[in-house]
């Protein structure tokens, strides 16, 4: 077979191929055709983020169900926004989130062992982020998570340490 006649029956699929790219680059009305012709137009891909954050939160008492407290404030750092929790002070501190960040929220859950009497409670521990909003749809990671509790005011300062994805 001459090299002549692989060319020029390679030529048609190339110049639709071109044509295909082109049409696609020209917009939905053109990529409609393209798609008659039985050419597949890949979804768009989201692009994961990877933040390695520290963040402080400073969160007051707002109202209280027995032991689970309903505590809001402003988180500061790689995320700042927003915050509010619901938190259980029963002998292992454990709770839920959720982070309103420019662009989105960020939601998740922890647990934390106290340690400690008095006033002041430390606490560690850790929580995992199991979703969000807006550009942290796709969020999820793991922190370290440490802070002290007031047990006269039921303020927390809470600290993070971990990777997001999103």
């Amino acid at each position: 077979m001459s090299k002549w006649f692989q060319l020029s029956k390679a030529a048609p699929i190339v110049a639709m191929l071109g044509a295909t790219a082109a049409s696609i680059a020209l917009g939905a009305t053109s990529a409609r055709a393209a798609l008659s012709r039985g050419f597949e137009i890949p979804p768009r891909v989201h692009t994961a983020q990877v933040l390695k954050a520290s963040d402080n939160a400073h969160l007051r008492y707002l109202s209280a169900s027995g032991a689970l407290l309903y505590e809001e404030g402003r988180a500061t750092g790689a995320l700042p926004g927003k915050m509010r929790a619901h938190i259980d002070v029963s002998a292992v501190f454990s709770g839920s989130f959720t982070i309103y960040a420019h662009g989105g929220s960020i939601t998740g859950k922890g647990t934390a062992i106290p340690h400690g009497s008095g006033t002041y409670e430390s606490f560690a521990g850790s929580l995992v982020v199991t979703g969000g909003s807006g550009r942290y749809a796709h969020a999820h990671g793991r922190a370290g998570l440490y802070g002290t509790f007031n047990r006269n005011t039921y303020d927390f300062v809470v600290q993070t340490t971990g990777t997001l994805v999103y």
